[in-house]
């Protein structure tokens, strides 16, 4: 259980800018992990294991990509009581992001607007600091890692595969799963590629690489030969998708082979936020208003999808019962960031128990 009040935390956190509070409230989790200091914010994780593509979930609640960028802070994160923890998202190349001012909080609609831009310190600094973290080093790591990738703002669309792909090569020995982001709206143009033609042309060309890693990574099978190692592949979407947008992507998927779909990223749409400070910044937004657009997307893709297609339920999380409304919705797993922020540690546990303890007959 947690040491420290998150009431409080919050209290002067929310006394700084949005962008300093995170790089203190980061720069702090890397102090503190692996440390008697990691008890001001550590839970034990509640046991609810789930099997998705091929791997074991120890609990349906992960922390979503975006908040560690960088991959600095995997063991910190993992210590809050989540079952698996996804960073970046990753450039080949490191970039500085968008100008500031870019994150904005809407404290009442729980909601945070962002417009960070991939920043981030490149694949070669991702990879070490992956390297560097107690779970990576394990041998039977306590939860699974995602790694997410994308683009570098500088990279032409039409070059974006390359990207992809560099990016892949870097972390596929390292992942326990792949996050392929092309949702984020703070890279111009990136949500194109989520288009019939270039969606097809971005994910049979990864779906091509992972087959040549999976040989090149190999494993000893212990009968003498190896076993092909093959790192499964998440899509990671957009909320601001019709249904005609949503039937595409889902065959795309299937006929690509990936292995599940994040859903979703932030939305564009302030319908819910307007008049508040900051609502017609530009940027994504995030948190409590995207929770219903979130879980319907989501329940579009599993009436596609099929019953056993792995799907990851991520946008406005900011109780256990939200989290729930995931699950019922279609999502196998759910991921948090702004509820995190907003609701602090105890959330996780909180949406882990009630996820495990749900009647499953509504589902």
């Amino acid at each position: 259980m947690s040491l420290v009040p998150y009431g409080l935390a919050r209290r002067i956190l929310f006394s700084l800018d949005p962008e300093v509070a995170h790089e203190a409230t980061m720069a702090g989790l890397a102090l503190a992990q692996g440390t008697p200091l990691q008890l001001a914010y550590c839970n034990t994780r509640v046991d609810d294991p789930i099997e998705l593509a091929g791997l074991r979930f120890p609990n349906r609640v992960g922390m979503a990509a975006g908040l560690d960028k960088n991959a600095r802070c995997i063991d910190g994160l993992g210590a809050m009581g989540f079952g698996f923890v996804e960073v970046g998202t990753v450039t080949p190349k490191a970039q500085p992001g968008n100008p500031k001012p870019r994150m904005f909080r809407l404290p009442k609609a729980n909601a945070l607007i962002n417009r960070l831009g991939f920043n981030n310190e490149g694949l070669e600094a991702f990879v070490n600091n992956v390297q560097r973290s107690a779970l990576r080093k394990a041998q039977n790591p306590a939860l699974l890692l995602g790694l997410n990738i994308g683009k570098n703002a500088a990279t032409p669309i039409e070059r974006a595969t390359e990207d992809y792909l560099t990016c892949l090569d870097g972390v596929y020995p390292h992942a326990d799963y792949v996050t392929v982001n092309i949702s984020s709206p703070n890279t111009k143009n990136l949500r194109a590629l989520q288009s019939d033609e270039a969606l097809d042309g971005l994910l049979g060309a990864l779906a091509q690489r992972r087959e040549y890693l999976a040989r090149l990574n190999s494993k000893p099978d212990g009968q003498g030969g190896v076993t092909p190692h093959r790192v499964p592949m998440f899509l990671k979407i957009a909320p601001d998708l019709d249904e005609a947008q949503i039937e595409v992507i889902a065959a795309t998927l299937l006929r690509h082979g990936m292995d599940g779909v994040v859903a979703t990223n932030t939305t564009l749409s302030r319908d819910a936020v307007q008049g508040l400070p900051h609502a017609e910044e530009a940027g994504g937004l995030s948190g409590a208003p995207v929770l219903e657009m979130s879980n319907k997307v989501i329940s579009q893709l599993r009436a596609a999808l099929g019953p056993k297609f792995p799907i990851i339920g991520v946008g406005g999380i900011m109780s256990a019962a939200d989290a729930v409304s995931k699950i019922r919705a279609g999502a196998d797993v759910v991921q948090i960031y702004t509820g995190l922020i907003y609701q602090g540690p105890q959330l996780v546990k909180d949406a882990a128990l009630a996820i495990k303890n749900m009647d499953k007959k509504g589902r």
